[in-house]
């Protein structure tokens, strides 16, 4: 894992979308956005797009114009969906402005796109949300609507989301996870975790490699702060450059290695109790109470989750099986 880039997320690090490698109705494609007219329209896409791939260096603490300091780290959206949220199984933004408003089981609400962006806002860049009518949250939401360019409402197709690992039957190690680390990672984010900066602390310039834990990295109601997803991202994106295509870790190695990842100290974001208020559907992964299964916290966070699988379809209401 020369370079394993775990930089957002929210959201960033969830995905926009929840489709995990199941049957697809369109092939994978992303529209260019260079191709568009330079009017009012294009520089906005342009505009949301070079927050994704730039997100420290406008929204970021270290920003001169302290107005626009929304986020509280120096990630970028484009560590967690790769390629500029272009990138199959990489938690992309195509296909999300199809696919909203959406149901979502952590609010138990149906939520606008701009709900999730500013979730993504508060958790994987670990910071406070966007006015629905600032600039910057108008420009993320015309670069999402231009990569969903073609795609009908609802319509599903192969790369969205993430890509589904095989779960070892066991709790995940952190010590074997570290082996994998030392092995893979260490090269690019660095024995401590805390990435590899491009200038210096206050230049806004982010991360070459981003921080994996630390005070600079997402924080604790982030999804890539669940082992599931974790693994399931790293183990089809990671090292980086990498593809589901050309991944060569196996389901163990990326299971193992995302339980050290999230093992580590990051910061916490309050009031976690309130997420899933509809408790049937909060994740097995989601380790934070309150915990309604009678399973230990070490069980949510590291597995097994077979058998906390099996408890949450029973609780689950017969409307919904």
């Amino acid at each position: 894992m020369r370079i394993f880039r775990l930089r957002v997320v929210t959201l960033c690090c969830l995905s926009l979308c929840v489709a995990r490698g199941a049957a697809a109705d369109s092939p994978w494609a992303a529209p260019d956005v260079e191709k568009l007219p330079k009017d009012k329209y294009g520089e906005l896409v342009r505009y949301g797009r070079d927050l994704t791939e730039r997100t420290f260096a406008i929204l970021g603490p270290e920003v001169a114009n302290s107005r626009l300091r929304y986020a509280g780290n120096n990630l970028a959206c484009k560590s967690c969906h790769l390629q500029n949220a272009t990138q199959a199984f990489a938690m992309p933004f195509i296909g999300a402005y199809a696919n909203f408003p959406q149901y979502r089981g952590r609010e138990d609400e149906v939520s606008t796109l701009e709900e999730r962006v500013n979730g993504c806002m508060q958790r994987s860049m670990n910071g406070r949300s966007l006015p629905l009518d600032s600039r910057e949250m108008k420009a993320f939401i015309a670069y999402m609507q231009f990569l969903s360019t073609g795609l009908k409402v609802g319509e599903r197709f192969e790369g969205q989301g993430t890509k589904s690992i095989v779960l070892p039957n066991r709790a995940a190690s952190p010590a074997a996870g570290k082996t994998v680390y030392t092995a893979t990672c260490v090269v690019c984010h660095g024995e401590d975790g805390l990435g590899k900066r491009v200038g210096a602390v206050g230049d806004a310039q982010g991360y070459l490699f981003p921080p994996l834990w630390g005070r600079d990295s997402f924080n604790t109601g982030a999804g890539m702060n669940r082992l599931i997803v974790a693994a399931q991202f790293i183990r089809y994106n990671m090292p980086f450059g990498l593809t589901h295509q050309t991944a060569t870790l196996t389901d163990e190695q990326a299971y193992d290695v995302a339980a050290y990842v999230i093992s580590q100290q990051r910061p916490v974001m309050a009031n976690l109790d309130k997420d899933f208020p509809a408790r049937w559907n909060k994740p097995v992964d989601a380790a934070f109470p309150p915990y309604v299964d009678g399973a230990p916290a070490e069980q949510h966070k590291y597995g097994p989750f077979q058998p906390l699988q099996e408890k949450m379809k029973k609780m689950r209401p017969a409307e919904n099986k």
